[in-house]
């Protein structure tokens, strides 16, 4: 039995021949450990795809998560300096953006251009402007992609109008190419909530549910077009799931009353829509959501990944698995603080057996880091897994 086979069999709650392994390893991780420097892990669709495939092998894991879309063909020729320190890499771009790619981190992005880094909630109009959103450089419509200065005769347009550049699935089908049918291929969709505060910011953002909260809603239901097209393109590109990003929806961030208001209602019609398209659709959702499993199971969602444990968060995997477990697959619940600290093998050992002897009873589990694999973590635990 293969890993794609695995993963399979589990998301259907049937029994695989082994508890299936496959963590998310953080843009770090692959910086650190993958053989490519951070610009091209980041901005070369052949470079992570070479970095998820080899190091997936190199660690064992069933499946492989593609947590970045492609870019344009011949992206880097817009870089017009690329200077390295000890922090990181600084790369200028032609039309004076700058990037800031830490060794053993996600980059930021410091634009210059002109015009407002993101929109402005109070003069926002979801009829009106939602077909410009993707030229705000402070977001992007897949969150976390920090696109800058794509020079305008390449710009795809606004996606919620349904269209996709080529370019998108490079990574993608480059990473299908090389596991073969030997993994299990996962694409990822973002929230229309985090999409919200990618949009207006997060200060400005939350400041407008309580304001508006009938734009807010408005806003939404437009973003949720978008997610719904990006998940179904990657459907029909051949992924085996979709990872559906959840963050910053736990408490203190958000209390359960909010999570039901603007939460709920809108990752329901992607994760419906996902189904409908008789794709497998799982929420990856960090930090204290352990009163809020129930929540989660009413988004229609098919598995929730990660459950943190103390001290990122507060899920005890029994209980889950006791609560949702019926139901829903799990992934994800080992300490991923403690992977960072442990120096012994019968440590990394111990955590991982915690896991499998809750996770396993009944199959529907998944062997997992709570949340990404952090970027320091020796490739010699993940080996052990």
């Amino acid at each position: 039995m293969n890993g794609r086979e695995r993963i399979a069999l589990t998301m259907r709650h049937q029994k695989p021949d082994r508890v299936p392994v496959m963590c998310q390893l953080s843009i770090g991780h692959y910086n650190l450990n993958a053989g490519y420097r951070p610009h091209e892990i980041w901005y070369e669709p052949e470079a992570l795809a070479n970095a998820a495939v080899k190091l997936a092998r190199r660690y064992g894991f069933d499946g492989i998560l593609v947590s970045l879309m492609g870019r344009p063909k011949n992206y880097l020729d817009e870089v017009v300096s690329l200077q390295e320190d000890e922090g990181g890499q600084q790369l200028t771009f032609r039309n004076g953006d700058r990037v800031f790619l830490p060794w053993d981190d996600l980059p930021q992005l410091q634009a210059v251009g002109p015009g407002p880094l993101r929109a402005d909630f109070h003069t926002f109009d979801p009829d009106r402007d939602m077909d410009s959103v993707d030229l705000y450089p402070g977001y992007n419509w897949n969150v976390l992609s920090n696109l800058p200065a794509i020079p305008e005769k390449d710009y795809p347009g606004p996606l919620d109008r349904g269209h996709i550049p080529e370019y998108s699935f490079r990574t993608l089908d480059l990473v299908k190419e090389q596991a073969g049918n030997e993994l299990s291929i996962h694409g990822v969709v973002y929230s229309p909530f985090t999409h919200f505060l990618e949009l207006f910011g997060y200060e400005s953002a939350l400041t407008g549910l309580v304001e508006d909260a009938a734009k807010a809603h408005a806003v939404l239901e437009r973003l949720s077009e978008s997610v719904i097209v990006w998940g179904l393109a990657q459907l029909q590109r051949g992924v085996d799931a979709i990872n559906h990003s959840s963050v910053f929806v736990a408490p203190p961030f958000m209390s359960r009353r909010m999570y039901k208001e603007f939460v709920l209602p809108y990752e329901r019609q992607v994760d419906e829509a996902v189904k409908a398209a008789n794709g497998v659709i799982y929420t990856h959702s960090c930090g204290c959501i352990a009163d809020r499993l129930d929540l989660l199971e009413q988004t229609g969602t098919q598995g929730i990944n990660t459950l943190d444990p103390r001290p990122l968060g507060n899920c005890d995997l029994a209980t889950a698995k006791r609560e949702i477990g019926p139901r829903l697959f799990i992934k994800g619940n080992m300490n991923s603080v403690a992977l960072v600290q442990y120096n012994r093998e019968a440590e990394v050992r111990a955590e991982a057996l915690r896991a499998l002897l809750i996770g396993k009873p009944g199959a529907g589990y998944i062997l997992s880091t709570a949340c990404s694999v952090a970027p320091h973590v020796e490739p010699w635990k993940l080996e052990m897994l």
